[in-house]
C-alpha cells in the first residue's frame, strides 16, 4: 500500500477518518492525499466565467486550502507526506476519479449515515463510493478514531469470485496483524446445512497461507443483521466483506449489504470489489 486517499468535508467524521489514515500511513509507509470536493451551486456553473462569480469561486479555493493545510498541520500526522486537493466535481463523481487518477490503493471516509426516507431516496456519497469504487473503501464510524486490537470480521459465501478480493483483505490485515474471524452468514433464504458450510469455507482457506484466523458459522434473519450480530459477540474492532458494485434498476430491487453496514454498523466497515 503506497496511497490513501481521505476525502473531507471538514467535518469531525471526516477527520476521524484522517486519523485512522494516519494510522494506516504510519503502520505501512504509506503516502496520504487529503481531497476536498467543492460542489459549485448550478446557478454559478452557467456563469463559472463571468467576472461577478470568479472571485466568489477564488474565495471557495482560498478558504479550503486554508484548511487543508490546518489539517496537514495536526499532530497526528506528524511524519506523514501529506498532499492536499481541492476538486470542483460532484463529491462522488470526483472522488471515483481522483482515485483512478492517482492510482490510489485504499479509500478511507467518514460515514455521517442515513436512515428511513432518506437512505431509500437518496443515499449518501460515502454509500455509493462503496458501491461503485474499484479500490478497498474503509469507512469510519462515529466515535472511532483508531484501529485497535484487531479483531477483523470477514463475511463471505467464500465462492471462487471472492479469491481475487481476499487476496486484498489478506494484505490490510497484516498492516496490524489482525486476527481474522472468517464467517459465513446462514439466513432462511440462503441456508446450507453446517457440515457444507464447514466444507466450503475450508476448502477455501486451503489456497491461501493464513495461520492467525478462525472459521464461524452464524445464522440470522439476513446477512446484514447476521454480520452485524456476530460482531457484536464477538467484539470486533473492523467488519470486511466483498461488493458486487451493482447500480441502476438490480441495486434499487437488490440492494447492497456494503451499503447497508455503512449506514447501520456501529464498527468501522471495508469493501473490497469483486
Amino acid at each position: 500500500m503506497k496511497r490513501i486517499l481521505v476525502p473531507t468535508d471538514f467535518s469531525a467524521h471526516a477527520e476521524n477518518a484522517l486519523k485512522v489514515a494516519a494510522q494506516i500511513a504510519k503502520k505501512s509507509n504509506s503516502e496520504i492525499l487529503l481531497l476536498h470536493m467543492l460542489e459549485i451551486p448550478s446557478q454559478m456553473n452557467d456563469a463559472i466565467t463571468t467576472a461577478t462569480s470568479i472571485p466568489d469561486v477564488m474565495l471557495y479555493i482560498k478558504k479550503a486550502n486554508e484548511t487543508l493545510h490546518k489539517l496537514k498541520e495536526k499532530e497526528y500526522v506528524e511524519g506523514i507526506q501529506v498532499t492536499e486537493n481541492v476538486k470542483f466535481e460532484r463529491a462522488f463523481d470526483g472522488i471515483l476519479s481522483f482515485s483512478k487518477e492517482n492510482q490510489i490503493d485504499l479509500i478511507v471516509m467518514g460515514s455521517h449515515g442515513v436512515s428511513g426516507i432518506e437512505e431509500i431516496l437518496i443515499g449518501s456519497n460515502t454509500e455509493k463510493i462503496v458501491r461503485l469504487s474499484e479500490i478497498p473503501v474503509l469507512v469510519i464510524k462515529k466515535g472511532t478514531t483508531e484501529l485497535k486490537g484487531m479483531s477483523f470480521v470477514f463475511a463471505s459465501d467464500f465462492s471462487k469470485e471472492i479469491k481475487k478480493p481476499f487476496k486484498k483483505m489478506i494484505e490490510f490485515s497484516k498492516i496490524f496483524d489482525a486476527k481474522l474471524n472468517l464467517v459465513m452468514i446462514c439466513t432462511p433464504n440462503s441456508f446450507k446445512p453446517t457440515q457444507l458450510s464447514e466444507k466450503i469455507m475450508n476448502d477455501f482457506v486451503a489456497d491461501f497461507n493464513i495461520t492467525n484466523y478462525s472459521t464461524h458459522i452464524y445464522n440470522d434473519i439476513n446477512i446484514e443483521k447476521g454480520i452485524i450480530n456476530f460482531s457484536k459477540t464477538i467484539d470486533a474492532d473492523l467488519i470486511g466483506l466483498c461488493t458486487h458494485g451493482r447500480t441502476g434498476l438490480a441495486h434499487f430491487f437488490t440492494g447492497s449489504t456494503g451499503e447497508d453496514l455503512v449506514n447501520h454498523a456501529v464498527k468501522p466497515v471495508i469493501t473490497f470489489k469483486i
